[in-house]
Order: C-alpha cells, then sequence, then structure tokens
C-alpha cells in the first residue's frame, strides 16, 4: 500500500504542476535578462548592459543568419554575455565569453519572445541488453508542446521573429548526405539548396569538377541511391544556369536598388550606434566591477595580508578589464562610419547602386553572396528536356512570385566556350572583303577576344573560318572598271591610291574634306572607296583654264574654305585633283556670277 500512495501522491502532484503551467502561473528558472517582481510576474531585467547583450545577440543573428556567425563576430569584438546558472530562480548574474550554447539559447528560448512554455522536453527510460536503466532527455518539436501562451510576458523580440529565427537554424543545419539545404558555405555553387528536380521533387544535389575543383554541377541522384535504378532524373552545369538566373535576380532587384540603397546608407549611423551601446556598457560594468573591488579591498584590515592581497590581485584584474574595455570602446568609436548628409542622401537617391556590381565586388564572399539569393528567391523547379535540350526554370520568388524561363543548353558535341553569333556573323562579313590578318586586326580594335579570353590572330581567325565553313578571301582579278560604277569594285584606300598615284594620306584626306566618299564595314575596319570612272573624271595631270585652287575659289566667291568644300561634295561646283607638275592640288571652278557669303543673291 505504501508503495500505491505514492504513485497516487506524485500523480496528483504532477497533474496539479500542470493545471497550474496550463494557466501560465507556474513559476519556472528564468534565463538572464528575465526576473520575477514582487507580484510573482515575469518583467525584463532592470540590468541595462543585460539587455542590451541580449538585443547585439538577435540583431547580429538577423544580419549574418548564422548562430556560429554570430558567436565569431562576438569572439572578434571581445563581448561577454551574461548567463545565469540552472537551477537558479533570480540569483546573480555572471559573465562569461560567448561560447556556441550561450548564443543558442538566446536565439531559441521562447522566454526571450514573451511566451510561456511547458513540456518542451520528453524524459524515456529503457533497459539496455544487461538490464541497466537508460535514462535520456529529447527535445520536443514545438507542435508537441504541452503548453504554449504567447504574450504572457514581455520580451525582447515578437514571437513571430522567435518561430522565424527557429526555422532559419533549422534551414543551417548540415542536412545528410545527398540532401540540399543548410547554412550558406564557401562553396562555389550559389545555388546549393535551392535546386529542386522537376520530375520527381527533391532536392538536387551538388558536385564540383573542372581542373581546379571548382565548377560546380546539380545532379538528382537520390532515385538511383535510395532505390538502385539505372539512372539519376537529370544532370545539369552550373555556368550557364546560374548566369540565367542571376541575370533575372539582377533584373528584379533594378528597381528597388535606388531605395535599397539610401536605405541602407541612411540606417548605417542608427546600425553602427547601437552597436556602440554594448561596448559603452561594457566599459561601463568594468568600472563599476574595479570601484566594487577597490571597495572590498580598502574594506579589509591592513593587518590581515592574507586576504589584502587576494583583494588586492582582484583589484589589478579589474583595472585591467577597465582598461581592455576602454580600448575596445575607442577601437568601435573609430570604425564609426561618415554620416551622410541629406543632399548626399538626395543623391543617391537619383544615382542608386549596382546591384550586380555590390554582388560581384571583391569584398563580397561567397558566402554573403549566398545569403542575398535566398533572401529573394525561395526555390527553383528545373525540368530539363533531354529532346530539346531545353531547361524549364520556375523560379520562386520570395512572397508567391513566380517567374518562368526557358534556358538553351549545350548540346551534344558542343561546349560552353563558344564563339558568339555576332562575332561569326561579323566575321563571315568581312571574310568576303579582307584577309584573315586584317580581320585578326579589325576584331582586336573591337576588343572581341576568343572563348577562353586570348586576343585575335592570323591563326585562330583562319581557325574560326574553318570551324564555322567561311570561305577565305579572294582578292580580286585586276583590270580597267569603266561606267556608272555600279560594277566597280570597292578598293582599300592603299589599292585605291596605287592606281592614280596619288598618296594615301591624300585620299585620308579627300575622305576627311568630303571631296570623295568611303564606307566602313564595322566600326575600326579600313576605309573603302569605290574607283569608278567617276572619280577618274576627278584625276587629271593639268586643271581646265580659269579654274582656281581652294584658297583663290573661296575669295573669289566670298565664303569659306568648308564652305566650298561642301559645294563640292554636293555637286554644286565642279573640282578636279592636279596630280602632277609643282601645282598639284584641288582645283575649284569658280563662276563669278554666283552669290558670295555677304552678297545678296539677285
Amino acid at each position: 500500500m505504501s508503495g500505491c500512495e505514492l504513485h497516487l501522491i506524485r500523480s496528483r502532484l504532477t497533474e496539479g504542476l500542470r493545471h497550474k503551467a496550463a494557466r501560465g502561473e507556474l513559476r519556472q528558472n528564468l534565463p538572464a535578462g528575465l526576473d520575477y517582481d514582487e507580484g510573482n510576474r515575469v518583467v525584463i531585467t532592470a540590468d541595462e548592459a543585460v539587455r542590451e547583450a541580449i538585443a547585439v545577440v538577435c540583431q547580429r543573428f538577423a544580419e549574418l543568419g548564422s548562430a556560429r556567425q554570430v558567436l565569431l563576430s562576438l569572439r572578434e569584438d571581445g563581448l561577454l554575455l551574461p548567463r545565469r546558472a540552472n537551477g537558479s530562480v533570480s540569483g546573480r548574474i555572471t559573465w562569461a565569453a560567448a561560447s556556441y550554447p550561450a548564443v543558442h539559447d538566446f536565439l531559441t528560448d521562447p522566454a526571450y519572445a514573451g511566451a510561456f512554455v511547458f513540456g518542451r522536453t520528453r524524459t524515456e527510460k529503457h533497459a539496455d541488453a544487461v538490464g541497466r536503466l537508460i535514462t535520456r532527455t529529447r527535445l520536443l518539436p514545438g507542435e508537441q508542446w504541452a503548453v504554449l501562451i504567447p504574450d504572457h510576458h514581455p520580451g525582447y523580440i515578437p514571437w513571430e521573429t522567435c518561430e522565424a529565427t527557429a526555422a532559419a537554424l533549422r534551414a543551417n543545419w548540415r542536412p545528410p548526405r545527398g540532401h540540399g539545404g543548410g547554412a550558406p558555405r564557401e562553396g562555389t555553387a550559389l545555388l546549393r539548396g535551392l535546386l529542386r528536380c522537376g520530375r520527381c521533387g527533391r532536392i538536387m544535389q551538388t558536385g564540383y569538377s573542372g581542373p581546379k575543383g571548382n565548377s560546380p554541377r546539380y545532379v538528382c541522384a537520390r532515385a538511383r541511391q535510395l532505390h538502385g535504378t539505372g539512372r539519376g532524373c537529370c544532370s545539369i552545369g552550373g555556368g550557364r544556369l546560374e548566369k540565367t538566373v542571376l541575370a533575372e535576380l539582377f533584373t528584379v532587384l533594378a528597381p528597388a536598388s535606388l531605395e535599397a540603397t539610401a536605405k541602407a546608407l541612411a540606417e548605417a549611423e542608427d546600425r553602427c550606434r547601437q552597436r556602440l551601446a554594448a561596448f559603452e556598457l561594457a566599459a561601463e560594468r568594468a568600472r563599476y566591477e574595479a570601484a566594487r573591488a577597490r571597495r572590498q579591498y580598502d574594506a579589509v584590515e591592513p593587518e590581515n595580508r592574507l586576504v589584502a592581497r587576494t583583494l588586492e590581485r582582484a583589484w589589478e584584474d579589474k583595472l585591467a578589464a577597465v582598461r581592455q574595455a576602454g580600448n575596445d570602446l575607442r577601437a568601435r568609436q573609430a570604425r564609426r562610419p561618415v554620416r551622410l548628409t541629406s543632399d548626399e542622401l538626395a543623391w543617391i537617391t537619383t544615382a542608386g547602386a549596382d546591384a550586380e556590381a555590390v554582388f560581384w565586388a571583391p569584398v563580397t564572399t561567397i558566402p554573403e553572396r549566398k545569403q542575398l539569393i535566398r533572401a529573394v528567391i525561395t526555390e527553383i523547379v528545373l525540368t530539363i528536356d533531354d529532346q530539346q535540350r531545353i531547361a524549364g526554370l520556375r523560379i520562386i520568388w520570395q512572397g508567391g512570385a513566380v517567374t518562368e524561363l526557358a534556358m538553351p543548353m549545350t548540346r551534344k558535341g558542343e561546349h560552353t566556350r563558344t564563339t558568339s553569333e555576332d562575332t561569326v556573323t561579323l566575321a563571315r562579313r568581312l571574310a568576303a572583303h579582307y584577309d584573315d590578318k586584317t580581320i585578326a586586326q579589325i576584331l582586336s580594335k573591337q576588343h572581341r577576344r576568343t572563348a577562353t579570353g586570348l586576343t585575335r590572330t592570323k591563326s585562330r581567325v583562319r581557325s574560326l573560318r574553318v570551324s564555322k565553313g567561311i570561305p577565305a578571301y579572294v582578292p580580286p582579278e585586276p583590270g580597267n572598271v569603266s561606267g556608272n560604277g555600279e560594277g566597280s569594285p570597292m578598293l582599300t584606300v592603299p589599292q585605291a591610291a596605287a592606281e592614280p598615284g596619288i598618296s594615301k594620306y591624300t585620299i585620308y584626306r579627300w575622305l576627311r574634306e568630303g571631296f570623295i566618299t568611303g564606307g566602313q564595314l564595322t566600326p575600326e575596319a579600313p576605309w573603302r572607296i569605290r574607283l569608278d570612272q567617276a572619280l577618274r573624271d576627278k584625276i587629271a595631270p593639268q586643271a581646265p583654264p580659269g579654274w582656281l585652287p581652294l584658297d583663290q575659289a573661296a575669295t573669289a566667291l566670298g565664303t569659306a574654305r568648308q564652305t566650298v568644300l561642301h559645294k563640292v561634295h554636293r555637286g554644286e561646283l565642279a573640282a578636279v585633283l592636279v596630280n602632277r607638275g609643282q601645282r598639284q592640288g584641288l582645283r575649284i571652278q569658280a563662276k563669278h556670277d554666283q552669290a558670295g557669303l555677304f552678297d545678296t543673291p539677285r
């Protein structure tokens, strides 16, 4: 009967405990930062340093997205965290260096979100093979908690933020082998954990290949691993896929970049002030501890050297902590960002920032780039058509919006390092008029490199022609050309200068002055002029009687030299070029009855 009575008493006590917890009246051990007042109500601690330390942990997790990164940043800054020993309801707070369990507790304890929780753990007992009792305490998921009362008491963060933090920490867990997800790491695969196979619905795995082992590839092979199927669902290289997704990402971010840039710069000072508050409070706490150690040292009897020496060493340690806290505070103050004026912020609003330039900046790390992608994209569903070699992308953005894209894939026998189509088209046009050396010079001047980033040479242009089936240049047969010019060949400046016996520099001057016309197939290509009978008629060994040089013609007509050249170019004045003798140059038929620049036409 005694054992039965003990069981009944324990059951009644347990039920009473549960009923009290269901009403939110059960007194629990509170974490650092929360205390009970005289009315047995949970309140936020009055210690400003404790409140600021907890706020710093929450703020840095919102910025970094990883508990480990928060730990490293706190360690780097030398910030201490408040802790309360287990079983202490209102005991004294101790300060210690940041640790992962401490950071994790600040981020996951529902009490910091103002919630009352009971039944977060479950004790399981079983006997092993030799009959020993094994006890294990297991954490339960939120939906299995016995009692959950949100807004039970004041908290540091809203309950929704607490749930989002817990979801982010679960997403940062190292996934099992073959699954996606996890915290952003240093791997070059920017879409790791975001791609889902459109055939089987599984998260695609990530692999690396290439000479340096840094070329990502996304593979759906879980069906073969789990069920022994013949082959995986699909596989795709990461280079072209990531470029396509990022191009769409930057297009979406373009309208928001102006507003985001101005907002980020405006909030930089506030963020710095919030971080500086933790160092100021740490310095204030160190001064208080040093003053307290001094009072203890002053209170001891001078004759009691056994105690005085110990208190003296403790006082010296506190003074060293004061100096260290002051150094940390000054170092943080030196890193304060420059505050922008209202005019500078207004200029930033109109000028904006290039999101793509920020994304690819050398100071932006790979994990930060992955965080930016995950902040905008929830998931990407990839469906590959093996027959058409087209990858269908269904980008699901944060908020539920969907964008569908069709990306052409590399066909069998092809490779990604290929010359662009516009370069091939240009080379095909140029090959009909120029040799390989000239084409290489034109492409180099236009900064058109090979697919591997090399400069264009004669041999590389020839290799391109052969691979694309472009015929080589065939020079025209020499011969006399006459007629109205429709069938006359287009010659380069050196070729055109060789036949009339005129310097090529003269032809270039004629082109600038408009005496003759020419054209270029593309920028940086050689000038080409049509050597027809009309051009030949403009070149003579001697000028007709009465025709004047350019300066005399301008004086006779009462106009400027450039005006005379324009009239010659438009055909309003006849002109010939004398190419022999000492009086070489342009001769113009100046009609004296024509109105001059300052004459009134009749």
